[in-house]
Formats: structure tokens, sequence, C-alpha cells
């Protein structure tokens, strides 16, 4: 596990989240479906959904820990990848493009980019440190 405890990630996820659910609010309350405010509405959407998952994300990586140890950027890094997610549905929802099989598709995407990272950083092999000053 990372070396960094829960309070970092407290804060930071407190602030994504008063950031995208504040700001949503303001979009879908105060403005018009102008082209600049639905790009601002899909970040705000990024925004909200990562500070929200990013303590269950975290948490999860204590209770099933891994082998080598999540690190801070992978567990930032899993968080995101529930917000990109989110915002593509909500995108793609806007051409009423969404079936449960873009649903299930889209999972299975990210699922198997994160597997495929995680198996790059497990496979990273350093080579055993020799001390060669001492007699063997």
């Amino acid at each position: 596990m990372s070396s960094q405890g829960f309070r970092s990630y407290a804060i930071s996820s407190l602030i994504l989240m008063l950031v995208g659910w504040g700001g949503l609010l303001a979009v879908v309350y105060f403005s018009l479906p102008l082209v600049g405010f639905r790009f601002l509405f899909f970040a705000l959407i990024i925004f909200a959904l990562t500070g929200t998952v990013l303590p269950i994300v975290y948490f999860s990586h204590r209770r099933f820990p891994s082998e080598p140890p999540a690190e801070a950027n992978v567990i930032v890094r899993q968080a995101v990848w529930f917000g990109v997610y989110g915002a593509t549905l909500a995108w793609l929802q806007l051409g009423r493009l969404v079936t449960v099989y873009v649903i299930l598709g889209l999972a299975g995407g990210i699922l198997a980019i994160e597997y495929f990272l995680r198996l790059r950083e497990r496979a990273r092999w350093n080579p055993p440190v020799i001390d060669d000053d001492q007699p063997s």
C-alpha cells in the first residue's frame, strides 16, 4: 500500500466532489445548453464521479491488497476511470446510443485496459543488487 494515509485522499476527494457536484448543479440550473457548457458539463461529471469514487477505490485496495501494492497513482487512475466511464455514458446518451451492450462493452474495455496496465506494472523486472564488497 502506498505510504500516504487516507487524509490526503480525503482532501482531494472532498475538493473534487465539491467542484464537480457544485459545478454540475450550477451548469444544469443556470446555463443554456450551448457547446461550451456541454463540455463543462462533461468535465464536471469526471470531477464529481472521480471525487465520489476515490475513497471507495482507496478502501478496496486496503481491503484487498495486491502484489505489488497499489501506489497512489494507481488509486487515482482507477478513480479517474470511473469518471471517464460516467462521462462517456452521458455523452453517448445524447445520441440515444446507450444500451446494455454498450454499457457492458465499455466497462469491459476499461477493465481490460486497467488489467494490462497493472500487468505491466507487475512485470517490471529489477535485477538483484549484488554487493561485491562482501566475501561470498
